[in-house]
């Protein structure tokens, strides 16, 4: 591995010495850290990491798992409480498609990764690209690791208010970045159908539509 693309050789964005995430975590006695590989040469970096755990009953064992590294994401639930209606998304999403979704145009909440925004900063960006709005005061609502057996990524969830006159652009992404996103008005109470009826699909999204069932904050 001394000379593979990123590690001492730039990968497909420049990178290198990406093999020495996580060496150095020491937070869990009950772990130690072996060895880190790079085994993808992609946008993002999969790494393959061996590591030494002790279990329950005291005894110690080795183990590899493989890790997706896409960065941090948020997300947002943009919702009118007098008209009770949710603003989302829907685009293509090729690993649901190719994993049985009928056509992979999947209703999502706004999101997107942070690169290097702060999160409040990023899902304001994400918000106005996606669905022209301009986001106004925000609520933090919970963060989540969506996928914790495989990816690293910690998804920041939050909750705003809009009105017809906060959509001050059209959205619908960002063109050179190849999304191509149609702007979904909906009723609350039919999207939270489509969450019982299987047409909204996608697990941020139902996550926070429930949390919005759970506190009230759409019927008043």
């Amino acid at each position: 591995m001394i000379d593979s693309r990123g590690v001492s050789l730039p990968d497909s964005r420049g990178r290198t010495g990406l093999d020495q995430t996580g060496r150095d975590l020491d937070r869990n006695p009950d772990v130690v850290v072996r060895d880190v590989e790079v085994t993808s040469d992609g946008w993002h970096v999969l790494r393959r990491t061996t590591f030494d755990i002790r279990g329950q009953d005291g005894e110690w064992s080795t183990q590899q798992r493989e890790t997706y590294d896409r960065g941090n994401g948020a997300t947002i639930l943009l919702y009118d409480p007098a008209r009770q209606t949710v603003l989302l998304t829907r685009q293509f999403r090729f690993p649901a498609y190719v994993n049985d979704h009928p056509d992979g145009m999947l209703l999502e909440t706004a999101a997107g990764l942070l690169d290097d925004d702060d999160p409040e900063t990023a899902i304001r960006r994400e918000a106005s690209e996606e669905l022209g709005v301009e986001v106004g005061e925000l609520t933090h609502v919970f963060d989540a690791y969506m996928s914790p057996g495989s990816a690293t990524e910690r998804v920041h969830f939050y909750a705003a208010t809009y009105s017809p006159g906060d959509r001050t652009s059209a959205g619908g992404g960002v063109a050179d970045e190849g999304e191509d996103i149609e702007i979904v008005e909906l009723p609350f109470d039919d999207a939270l159908e489509m969450i019982a009826d299987g047409r909204i699909l996608d697990g941020k999204t139902i996550m926070l539509l429930q949390w919005a069932a759970l506190q009230n904050v759409i019927r008043r």
